[in-house]
């Protein structure tokens, strides 16, 4: 609430300092660009040593993420847990509300949220979902779907015939045709008017939405072979269709965009992996910041749901008069920590993106500065 007052503070600072109409003011002083566009970045599982070994892994050349002109800390405990999961979180993000750990996109009585994207919508702006893993996964799921179970995807699936997701660009397309009910979603998707393919190289030629391109799972780490570009490219896409789409109304949009096997790594302990997925989800942020430098009231927020694999980097050896002691990558952990986790805010209204924030009070803060709270 207190980075709600914040916003509120700032809107009375501009009033104040307008001018009244009377003599003797020869300019009106800038009021703070308005917030047209958010793009939310989540680096799953991206805690400040995930960001740390990019930066060590790059010689400590400029990363990406250093471009940002404000940050913070979240917290992100869930409602039942002080170390949440990725569905807890993504609903925080997506909604504004505290849930159990497993949940997706309801409270913790299980009665459907309203998420962002129900909001925009509504409002007439265009919205979008981007991802490494499955469109129904707990992250990318948290932003349209409703369930008890966050890996019951058959029935996620079911809620992106109702999202007016403009675009979305993950894995996850055989939930939608080799179901149990045996409804081919993608066929009932098509009758709606989406174009829809099983690939981000399918979508060339695509300018405006709605469109999908769903791979059948998620994808593979980048050190296994995925294009090292993909989320990069994937981005692009998708900030190309909704630029496209936003035409037809006097609205904006929200795009969300998941650097999603950043959190594999942790699980997997493999330090390898981690570094090509934050490369890969630090270019995607380049393009999103490139972004907001074109297109003036665009504010990109990058963050985390939750830090995976307690990484640290000690040093190689405790002699620090020694001209360099090395270092090491350490996993405390194949799971998740409690540990908070940083956000980087770029672009209009930045400055109010900073401090320690809740989870919910990201969500809060957006929906107000978008106009749809």
């Amino acid at each position: 609430m207190r980075h709600l007052l914040r916003f509120a503070a700032t809107v009375s600072v501009v009033m104040l300092l307008a001018p009244t109409g009377g003599c003797g003011h020869k300019s009106r002083p800038a009021a703070p660009p308005r917030v047209k566009n958010v793009i939310l970045m989540v680096g799953d599982g991206m805690g400040l040593a995930q960001v740390s070994a990019l930066m060590l892994a790059g010689e400590y050349r400029p990363v990406n993420l250093e471009r940002a002109t404000t940050g913070g800390f979240v917290k992100t405990h869930s409602a039942d847990n002080r170390v949440t999961d990725s569905a807890a979180a993504g609903t925080a993000y997506a909604t504004g509300h505290k849930t159990r750990n497993g949940y997706l996109g309801v409270d913790p009585d299980g009665n459907p949220l309203e998420t962002i994207i129900d909001r925009a919508e509504r409002a007439g702006l265009s919205t979008g979902l981007v991802a490494t893993v499955e469109i129904q996964h707990a992250t990318p799921g948290a932003f349209y779907g409703h369930s008890r179970q966050r890996y019951d995807y058959e029935s996620v699936s079911l809620d992106l015939l109702t999202s007016g997701v403009d675009v979305a660009i993950a894995g996850g397309r055989r939930y939608l045709t080799d179901r149990k009910d045996g409804r081919d979603l993608v066929a009932e998707l098509r009758a709606q008017g989406y174009f829809m393919t099983d690939s981000l190289a399918g979508l060339d030629g695509v300018t405006s939405g709605p469109a999908m391109a769903l791979c059948e799972d998620a994808l593979p780490f980048v050190s296994e072979g995925r294009d090292p570009e993909y989320l990069t490219r994937a981005t692009a896409k998708a900030l190309g269709i909704l630029t496209a789409n936003t035409p037809r109304t006097e609205g904006g949009f929200f795009l969300m965009v998941e650097g999603s096997l950043i959190d594999y790594a942790g699980h997997d302990k493999n330090t390898e992996a981690l570094i090509g997925e934050m490369r890969d989800f630090d270019a995607a942020v380049g393009v999103a910041f490139d972004y907001a430098d074109a297109h003036p009231g665009t504010l990109v927020v990058v963050l985390a749901d939750h830090e995976t694999g307690g990484l640290t980097i000690p040093a190689g050896k405790e002699d620090f008069t020694l001209p360099d002691s090395g270092v090491e990558f350490r996993w405390s952990t194949g799971g998740h920590t409690a540990s908070m986790v940083p956000m980087f805010a770029y672009g209009a209204q930045a400055g109010l993106v900073g401090g320690v924030f809740d989870n919910t009070e990201v969500n809060r803060l957006l929906t107000q500065l978008l106009g749809v709270e």
